[in-house]
Order: C-alpha cells, then sequence, then structure tokens
C-alpha cells in the first residue's frame, strides 16, 4: 500500500495539480485585491458611493456602525455586499482563467500544427522514369 501511495504522489498530474492550488491561492489574493481596491471604487462611482462590501442588514435590535461592529455584538448579520462581492470575484476569476485557457489551446495548436511544408518541385525525371524510358526504347529498337 506504501509502494501504491508513492507511485500516486510520483505521478506528475498529483505535482500539477499541486501547483496549480497553490498557484490559485496566489491568485485569489490579487482578484480580491482586484476587486475591492479597483472595481468596487468604480462600481461606487455610479451607484452614488455604494460600497458594496460595507452593506449588510442586522437582523437583531440595535443600530451599528459596521457589520464588524454588529458581529461583535453578536448580532445577527445578512452581509449582502460580501455576497455580491463573491460573485464579482467568481466572474473576474472565471474570466480570467478562460483566457489562460484559451491562450494555452491557442499555444497548443500551434506546437502540434506541422511546419509550412514546401511543395514538392519537379527538378526533372526521376530515375524510374529513365529506366522506363530507356526500356522502352529498346523494345522499339528491336521489333
Amino acid at each position: 500500500m506504501i509502494n501504491e501511495f508513492k507511485d500516486f504522489i510520483a505521478k506528475g498530474s498529483v505535482i500539477d495539480l499541486a501547483v496549480g492550488i497553490i498557484i490559485g491561492a496566489a491568485f485569489t489574493a490579487i482578484v480580491n485585491s482586484l476587486v475591492g481596491d479597483i472595481i468596487n471604487p468604480v462600481i461606487a462611482i455610479f451607484t452614488g458611493g455604494i460600497d458594496f462590501s460595507g452593506w449588510y442588514y442586522t437582523l437583531g435590535e440595535g443600530d451599528f456602525s459596521s457589520r464588524e461592529a454588529a458581529i461583535e455584538a453578536g448580532v445577527p448579520v445578512f452581509a449582502v455586499g460580501r455576497f455580491v462581492m463573491a460573485i464579482i470575484n467568481f466572474f473576474i476569476i472565471a474570466f480570467v482563467v478562460f483566457l489562460l485557457v484559451k491562450a494555452v489551446n491557442r499555444i497548443k495548436a500551434a506546437a502540434e500544427r506541422p511546419d509550412d511544408v514546401a511543395p514538392e518541385v519537379k527538378t526533372g525525371p526521376s530515375e524510374l522514369d529513365v529506366l522506363l524510358e530507356i526500356r522502352d526504347a529498346l523494345k522499339r529498337g528491336e521489333s
């Protein structure tokens, strides 16, 4: 069983998966920054200053200055903004992954395509053609 596990770990697909997870985690931080620091402020301009990350409703009694303050007070919070941001993050990540897969497929297709082969140029009769002509000429001479 240990040898089977070693074989499983040694396969390239497991290593590729691990690398993909690590890069994906790093990429998530980039996308979160893109959404939080760039896209949210632009959306806030068009929506009259609404910041989605701070959009929440308390499901209990009291007025709170922020979502964090309501959570600290133990009041249930319906964090609509966080959900909206998760949806925006998903679409951005899906679009970037689509672009990456499209680029990789284009590179693979270019690598698999054979190089442009120059058309064969006839430079004269082949050796077989010459031998056939000689044979035919000898046959005509004998008759």
